[in-house]
């Protein structure tokens, strides 16, 4: 069915759906309305069955881990001390550092995100995850220094996410993948087995990506999430958490934040006027959330460097096929 029949941008060009799936460099994608799929392509050999990493869409699930925990009673709150929970970073930066402050990626916390600088912080967070040394990655966010106090400012940092995996797991005492397992991917009846990569044998896993699941899974979960977080009914997430988690939060000093709880907020007129959010990953992955319209969009994507120099913006399409789906 043709989702899109002109999408315009504002450089004044028109552009169909395979016109954003061949510029955008998209390997498959999966367009939910109602609760049904009503629209499903795969690109470049991949099927229903490929299971692909989810870069940094994997924050947002680790994140939902930290909403159920909250649910459970195994964390005590947002206001939850980050080294109550993560021992290895007692004496650190992250002392005085909150649960809501990591969720925010506001702790304070010196790091440089930049994928392309063999330099930076996220870097040596990769050649710690690749060494497949055990507590190399808690080593690493232990060194770092303070650059602010812990609330102030927003950084994004895929190490943040790192501390929140090892928060949960600290928490529930078992494995995240396990905890996912038993208290999402199960009870919502995801159809396939998913992979999650750990830092070491045995280890912990990478909080910040490193899933690989199904696109239709992670649209199972776009569901999951735009529902409350209920499964048969009863939400397995604290009351408002889908709300607050998905709208712009506020730094201390009273800054608003286009931010929410790892799930990036709005930022086309039409998607914040529906109250849309998404988990995003570099290269083209993202599950694309429309409460208003009942529609999740999923992609996958290969674009060739993580830039974030898509030709055409991501929600901009989303919005198109919402409009094309009412």
């Amino acid at each position: 069915m043709p989702l899109v029949g002109g999408l315009e941008c504002s450089c004044g060009k028109k552009y169909d759906l395979y016109d954003f799936v061949a510029l955008d460099s998209i390997t498959a994608m999966l367009v939910i309305k109602d609760g049904k799929i009503v629209f499903e392509t795969y690109q470049r050999g991949n099927t229903e069955k490929t299971r692909w990493m989810s870069m940094s869409m994997a924050k947002s699930i680790t994140s939902t881990l930290t909403a159920a925990a909250i649910s459970d009673g195994l964390i005590t709150g947002l206001d939850a001390q980050v080294v109550d929970y993560v021992p290895a970073l007692k004496g650190s930066a992250y002392d005085g550092v909150t649960v809501r402050n990591v969720l925010m990626m506001s702790s304070g916390v010196k790091w440089n995100e930049t994928y392309t600088d063999p330099a930076s912080d996220r870097r040596a967070l990769l050649k710690a995850q690749i060494s497949q040394q055990p507590h190399s990655a808690m080593a690493l966010m232990a060194s770092l220094p303070r650059a602010a106090e812990p609330g102030t400012v927003n950084n994004y940092s895929t190490g943040e996410t790192q501390v929140l995996g090892e928060i949960v797991r600290g928490a529930v005492k078992m494995p995240l993948a396990e905890y996912l397992s038993k208290k999402i991917w199960q009870p919502f009846g995801m159809e396939s087995d998913a992979t999650w990569w750990l830092d070491s044998p045995d280890g912990v896993e990478i909080g910040g990506s490193g899933i690989s699941a199904t696109l239709r899974d992670y649209g199972r979960f776009g569901l999951f999430f735009m529902n409350d977080g209920k499964i048969n009914g009863t939400s397995i997430l604290p009351d408002g958490w889908v709300r607050e988690a998905t709208l712009p939060t506020t730094l201390k000093g009273g800054k608003s934040l286009d931010y929410g709880y790892m799930w990036w907020t709005a930022w086309t007129a039409p998607s914040v006027k529906d109250g849309a959010y998404s988990a995003v990953g570099i290269q083209g992955q993202n599950i694309y959330v429309n409460p208003a319209n009942n529609v999740v969009i999923v992609t996958f994507g290969a674009q060739p460097k993580p830039v974030d120099k898509e030709p055409i913006d991501p929600m901009a399409f989303f919005d198109a096929v919402v409009a094309a789906l009412k």
